[in-house]
């Protein structure tokens, strides 16, 4: 029962955050530092401070419209998701994570460091990162993701470097981690 009911709260937390993107959207967004874009928001209804760090891939996945983002989501100060968006049809899931929700396992650099993830599936839309690869990538220089796609296994990469890392402490509560 308690399995059943942590999925269901990851579900609808990943809901309510697609569901904020709607409201940050109206807010142009300003430098974060590096090629990194930060979008602030209060929630009408709770007042609750909404914060969106976005940060654009340097190269297009084969067969998509737009390079591949990583966001990060934070409210009242709290971290709450950080996910990788390829918008690129990816591959079903490949592993159960430990509810047995889906995950799809990747291949992530971080400098010189190289190490595999699970990360949640969620719809075929996008992955939902750990907290420690969020705060591998807030401190890195190099980012890299490689995962399965329709299309094949394709890598997607991301230039993190010039964060103004204080901004996501103080939006996120976390801090840059080495790999």
């Amino acid at each position: 029962m308690k399995a059943g009911l942590s999925v269901r709260k990851a579900i609808a937390s990943a809901i309510l955050f697609l569901s904020c993107v709607a409201v940050l959207a109206q807010n142009a967004g300003q430098s974060a530092g590096g090629n990194w874009k930060m979008y602030e928001a209060e929630d009408k209804m709770t007042a609750a401070r909404k914060v969106r760090f976005e940060l654009e891939g340097n190269n297009y996945l084969h067969g998509a419209d737009h390079k591949p983002r990583v966001v990060i989501f934070c409210t009242n100060g709290k971290f709450d998701l950080g996910d990788f968006r390829p918008n690129v049809r990816i591959a079903p899931p490949n592993r159960p994570g430990f509810w047995s929700q889906p995950q799809m396992e990747v291949t992530v650099r971080v400098n010189d460091s190289h190490s595999n993830h699970g990360w949640n599936w969620v719809n075929g839309e996008f992955l939902a990162m750990d907290k420690g690869t969020t705060r591998e990538l807030i401190g890195a220089n190099l980012f890299r993701i490689e995962l399965p796609t329709a299309q094949g296994v394709q890598i997607a990469e991301f230039s993190p470097a010039d964060l103004d890392t204080s901004l996501v402490s103080k939006a996120c509560g976390i801090t840059p981690k080495k790999p």
